[in-house]
């Protein structure tokens, strides 16, 4: 699997723990650039409800976590 395509399923796993320990092995400039993205899935309109859903989690656990 892509380096890219497996961070991706981690941080959107909709398990905390997964999601925090892909996150926690970016670089800080890389956080805050999946922060972006994450809030950006969460909130704009074309995204899959499953992926915004997703990323909502993802986002709970990160900020709440």
């Amino acid at each position: 699997m892509d380096p890219i395509e497996f961070l991706w399923k981690e941080l959107l796993s909709g398990e905390a723990e997964r999601t925090r320990r892909a996150f926690a092995d970016l670089p800080a400039s890389e956080q805050q650039a999946v922060l972006l993205h994450l809030r950006r899935m969460s909130t704009e309109n074309g995204w899959h409800p499953g992926q915004a859903e997703s990323a909502r989690a993802a986002l709970d656990a990160l900020l709440d976590g």
